[in-house]
């Protein structure tokens, strides 16, 4: 039986301190994007082209229109700002910066509010300053851990380590690889780390080389590196960071190609943001 008060599960409920919280932090946000020259943007909830963006489909809410089309609720947003930007509005807006504040809906009733900002063309440095920004004005200083995703495909296409393998972290699996280098890629955590990589190949050193130079231009103190970091990340494919605090991920962004169209972006994720601060508040 379910009772009259109950929400499902994953749903999000927020009321008294929490619901003014999150109107400050939205914003907050909002103006400090505008502030930036960045246009708002609302999404619609229904989708016909969500579908594209993920390799696995469970997470897709799906319904149909009044023609019987596979329609979809709003998973991610990155993807349909982009492509209504670049392909809707076309020649009638000029601008290559866009910013939005709502939620994602996944399988079954999860939501997730999100706060993001797409720049046509953007660089990632910009995009990691502005995420550091919004942060510190709602008063989180989190962990900024920088990875380049192009790092594991080359271990995985060219030096035969599994993306399993380094998706779970098995160092000891990563270390039997047989490559002089990998002990020393493996222990890649600082910046200063980052200041000897001539016993890298070319190939990997490249890859590293642009760590090293996104860390020298972004001013933040609490920052790490993590060259083996990998997950299964939609179009993004170069450099990204994640930002954590207490084990929580509180944003992420970096550069990404969709439909040929590259960009770089971040999302801040405003639910985890309020559980964050409320925690430390009490």
């Amino acid at each position: 039986m379910i009772f009259e008060h109950e929400i499902p599960s994953g749903s999000r409920l927020y009321f008294g301190e929490s619901a003014k919280l999150k109107r400050e932090i939205e914003y907050v946000a909002s103006q400090t994007l505008d502030g930036l020259g960045f246009e708002e943007i609302v999404t619609p909830l229904f989708s016909y082209h969500q579908h594209e963006s993920f390799d696995d489909k469970k997470p897709l809410v799906r319904l149909n229109d009044e023609e019987n089309y596979e329609v979809t609720l709003r998973a991610d947003s990155t993807a349909d700002v982009v492509r209504i930007v670049t392909k809707r509005l076309g020649r009638s807006t000029e601008s290559k910066k866009w910013f939005y504040i709502q939620p994602t809906v996944t399988f079954p009733t999860k939501e997730q509010y999100q706060i993001g900002a797409e720049v046509i063309g953007g660089n990632f440095e910009k995009m990691a300053e502005t995420t550091v920004s919004l942060l510190k004005q709602i008063g989180v200083e989190p962990v900024m851990q920088i990875a380049n995703i192009r790092i594991p495909h080359l271990l995985n296409e060219k030096y035969g380590v599994s993306l399993e393998v380094l998706k779970s972290m098995h160092v000891e699996q990563i270390m039997n690889a047989d490559l002089p280098w990998i002990e020393q890629l493996v222990r890649l955590n600082s910046v200063n780390d980052l200041n000897d990589l001539s016993a890298f190949p070319d190939d990997i050193k490249e890859e590293l080389e642009k760590i090293k130079e996104a860390t020298e231009k972004i001013e933040y103190n609490k920052m790490v590196i993590s060259p083996l970091f990998y997950a299964k990340m939609r179009y993004y494919d170069s450099l990204t960071f994640r930002m954590f605090e207490d084990n929580s991920l509180l944003a992420m962004g970096g550069i990404y190609t969709i439909d040929g169209v590259e960009a770089a972006g971040f999302a801040l994720y405003t639910d985890e943001c309020i559980s964050n601060k409320m925690k430390r508040e009490k």
